[in-house]
């Protein structure tokens, strides 16, 4: 069955503190008429301090659409290499025993994919398959996991890679002065992640069933609007809200499969902000402290968009994972607005080398792949 392996996860060097960024918005906004209002929203994100891709002084910069995606494909190369390297280890894995690398981020474009570089470059094989996911957004974590997830269940015994790449630092656009951007401004930060998920074997999150959500009437709650000077980041006052729609979503896919999604034993939830987190736990009745990992990430990292899910599933593995058997949540949500979930049980190699793989892949709901087990 497949294996959602330890992540990989790595920072930019170039760090500002929620102290920082409350003194910039204050100089940079001065005279604003609703600058309170705004320093108050990310004062209570919980959000310590981000990590940029380049010094705040050159990403208050704006030298055009061209060079800032120019400086996403540089920065990429950069540092998907040892992100990538450092999650094969963690599966035992060479690029050679991977078929198939999911890419997603939503804060710079290549055409093609970077997975053809990575291909080219890494040593993976020419006919390594290639998902690129562009516009999901913070949901792309949860959608490469479950894509991941399809494939390893529709091919048993190949190897998927996921790889998540996110500078939303790129994105940053002066001229954006609504509150929801102003917030977003304190909010965001960049990183990449990698995890491999494994036919078979290896330690970690075994995958079982996974679903997809999109809540109606909702697609412009969370857009782009694609401009001259690049994306431009919308976001609809109404977003934070969204937990009371998709907790019954979770719940219900839980529910399908013979689960409470109120007795997970862990909980691996994007941190898009902390009433996100604060009103799962409510619709959810479970205690704050189930979406630690989650807190963690959103308070060193701020939002990483997809990477928070990886990043907080890294954090499991730090504390040590919890005891084989034990059951958990994977939720990504973002666009649309869209819902990523998947349901797994901890495993480790030792465990999975003494079940026989037909006994284990028994244990599947082969119903998830013609879609009886969507949520609904």
């Amino acid at each position: 069955m497949p294996t959602l392996c330890r992540p990989a996860v790595a920072v930019p060097e170039f760090v500002i503190t929620q102290e920082e960024t409350l003194a910039l918005a204050r100089r940079l906004h001065h005279g604003h008429p609703q600058l309170p209002l705004a320093l108050r929203l990310i004062g209570n994100t919980g959000v310590r301090e981000r990590h940029l891709v380049r010094p705040i002084e050159e990403t208050l910069q704006h030298p055009g659409f061209r060079a800032r995606n120019d400086m996403y494909v540089t920065q990429a190369r950069a540092r998907i290499p040892a992100v990538v390297e450092e999650a094969l280890g963690h599966a035992g894995l060479t690029a050679r025993d991977i078929d198939l690398i999911v890419f997603v981020s939503c804060t710079g474009f290549t055409m093609p994919s970077p997975t053809a570089w990575l291909i080219n470059t890494m040593g993976f094989r020419p006919e390594t398959r290639q998902i690129p996911i562009a516009q999901l957004g913070c949901a792309a974590g949860g959608a490469a996991i479950n894509r991941a997830h399809d494939f390893c269940t529709a091919y048993p015994g190949r190897n998927a890679l996921v790889v998540a790449c996110e500078f939303s630092s790129l994105c940053y656009q002066p001229t954006d002065l609504g509150v929801g951007n102003l917030l977003s401004n304190g909010l965001f930060g960049d990183a990449v992640a990698a995890a491999v998920v494994r036919g078979d074997g290896g330690t970690g999150v075994e995958l079982r069933h996974n679903g997809s959500h999109l809540v109606p009437d909702t697609e412009d709650w969370i857009a782009y609007d694609v401009r001259e000077t690049g994306f431009h980041f919308m976001l609809d006052k109404r977003v934070p809200g969204t937990m009371e729609q998709l907790a019954p979503v979770l719940a219900s896919l839980a529910r399908q499969h013979g689960q409470s999604a109120s007795a997970m034993d862990f909980y691996i939830i994007h941190a898009g902000g902390p009433r996100i987190l604060d009103d799962l736990c409510t619709h959810l009745k479970v205690p704050p402290a189930s979406f630690r990992f989650s807190r963690a990430t959103l308070t060193e990292y701020g939002n990483i968009a997809s990477a928070v899910v990886l990043d907080a599933l890294r954090r499991l593995f730090a504390e040590g994972g919890p005891g084989v058997g034990a059951h958990g949540m994977i939720a990504g949500f973002g666009p649309g607005i869209t819902a990523e979930v998947a349901l797994g049980t901890w495993t480790t190699a030792e465990a999975a080398a003494r079940t026989p793989n037909r006994l284990r892949d028994g244990l599947a709901d082969s119903e998830d792949l013609d879609g009886q087990g969507a949520l609904v």
